[in-house]
């Protein structure tokens, strides 16, 4: 059980340390319920409602409150110039802290996958499981196409448009998958003057692309030896460290087991999202 005196404690100190943000989010419950919730981070360039459908279904089947949450710098959270897993892994915990969140299953995806298992290494007691969706434990080299959306996006801005499909012709010229760009896409708002301009502070992302690349020093944590389960997709490239490095990770996650969803590439749970729920909800309702 948590031990909310010592949480509080840590919390607080934390926010004494480090400039935490209030992350936004959106609940999810069918009817009141006592089990641990579940706590959703998305990944670079995502938001919360990348994950609705998905909580809906989840709140529903595991009879529990879902949350969706906005991780610093994306979606209706606040911006910072740091953006390290360190300071992500402070505002989750700040988050529980303030939402009195006892035992939580945390899930992410990518960026969101590096998030939480950040916190679950350096706050083991405040996570009762985690489930990280195509996002191995190690430093790695981010694909070339998150800078290149960078650039896509400051190209955008430039250019002024007042409509998505000036917007859409543009990233055109960086992107030719359709479902990509429409995932981009979402994170435009329109200003006061009717111009569309990204919710996301983009040249803060991309100038902390190595930090989002990188991970933890495995030597700097402990192992995490509550229950883990990792989803891949069989097309990912992120699959790959799974088989190259699997006595590394086995190391730093004992008790953890590797899903496959074959025919899914990075965005599994977009691709797949039966399969994944269901993965998702043997897994948490397993004793």
């Amino acid at each position: 059980m948590l031990n909310t005196r010592l949480f509080l404690k840590t919390s607080r100190a934390c926010q004494r340390l480090y400039s935490t943000v209030p992350l936004a989010f959106d609940k999810y419950s069918i009817k009141p319920s006592t089990e641990p919730p579940v706590l959703i981070c998305h990944g670079l360039f995502g938001s919360k409602q990348n994950w609705s459908s998905l909580a809906k279904a989840m709140s529903n089947r595991l009879s529990r409150d879902v949350y969706t949450i906005d991780l610093r710098n994306h979606g209706d959270s606040p911006q910072s110039n740091i953006h390290t897993y360190e300071a992500m892994t402070h505002d989750l915990v700040e988050f529980l802290s303030q939402h009195n969140l006892k035992d939580p299953i945390l899930l992410g995806h990518s960026m969101g996958g590096k998030a939480v298992m950040a916190a679950a290494l350096s706050n083991p007691d405040l996570v009762s499981k985690l489930v990280v969706v195509d996002m191995p434990p190690v430093a790695m080299h981010l694909s070339k196409n998150f800078a290149t959306y960078v650039d896509a996006m400051r190209a955008i801005e430039e250019a002024n448009p007042t409509k998505q499909s000036e917007a859409d012709k543009i990233l055109s010229q960086f992107e030719s998958n359709v479902g990509v760009r429409m995932f981009l896409l979402t994170n435009l708002k329109r200003n006061a003057q009717g111009e569309l301009r990204f919710r996301v502070p983009y040249e803060t992302l991309g100038t902390s692309l190595a930090n989002i690349g990188g991970f933890l020093d495995h030597s700097t944590v402990e192992p995490f030896g509550k229950p883990t389960l990792f989803i891949a997709g069989g097309n990912s490239p992120y699959r790959k460290p799974f088989q190259d490095q699997k006595k590394e990770i086995d190391a730093l996650f004992p008790n953890s087991e590797l899903q496959v969803v074959d025919g899914a590439g990075h965005w599994v749970h977009a691709e797949k999202p039966d399969i994944v729920l269901n993965l998702i909800t043997s897994f948490v309702n397993k004793q």
